[in-house]
């Protein structure tokens, strides 16, 4: 079965030759350099198709985590902590050299597709019965992973209008 996995992902990949990815980072600590405090920042270390609830690299599959935008720190006032938060990983994207609006995806996880080819889960993705297959949301049921990366790879390549 992990050929069955591997093979989809492969098919997968080669249909998503050409169209457009979205970058991956990862998040470094504060730290000081020569007594000088340096901020926190999001640093790049790859690309990825982003297919839902999965990233696909040219040689892995991932689980995204967090999505935010590069933006530049500015001092607002924010009503909620997690807005806060929210602007601190945008200005830490920004610092670690995204461009300003870039998307980057963070906190991924890399998933085991020969875990799953054994019958155990990886993230979104587990075997039921013999079909593999993914779990779209945590509170949604698994479908099959070669539907959902079909239906995933023609949303990538024919947004919806007003899609961006």
């Amino acid at each position: 079965m992990t050929v069955a996995v591997t093979a989809l992902f492969a098919d997968a990949r080669a249909q998503l030759a050409g169209l457009g990815r979205e970058r991956l980072g990862c998040a470094m600590p504060a730290r000081r350099i020569l007594g000088i405090a340096r901020a926190p920042r999001i640093v790049p270390v790859g690309e990825a198709w982003h297919l839902g609830v999965l990233l696909v690299t040219d040689d892995a599959v991932l689980a995204t985590g967090d999505i935010v935008r590069a933006r530049r720190e500015v001092r607002r006032g924010y009503a909620a902590q997690s807005q806060r938060e929210r602007a601190e990983w945008e200005a830490a994207a920004f610092r670690g050299g995204f461009a300003e609006g870039e998307t980057v995806h963070v906190g991924w996880r890399p998933l085991d597709l020969a875990a799953v080819a054994r019958g155990e889960s990886s993230g979104p993705l587990a075997l039921h019965g013999d079909v593999p297959s993914v779990r779209w949301s945590t509170a949604g049921g698994y479908r099959a992973l070669q539907g959902y990366l079909a239906e995933r790879i023609e949303l990538l390549g024919h947004p919806p209008r007003g899609a961006s």
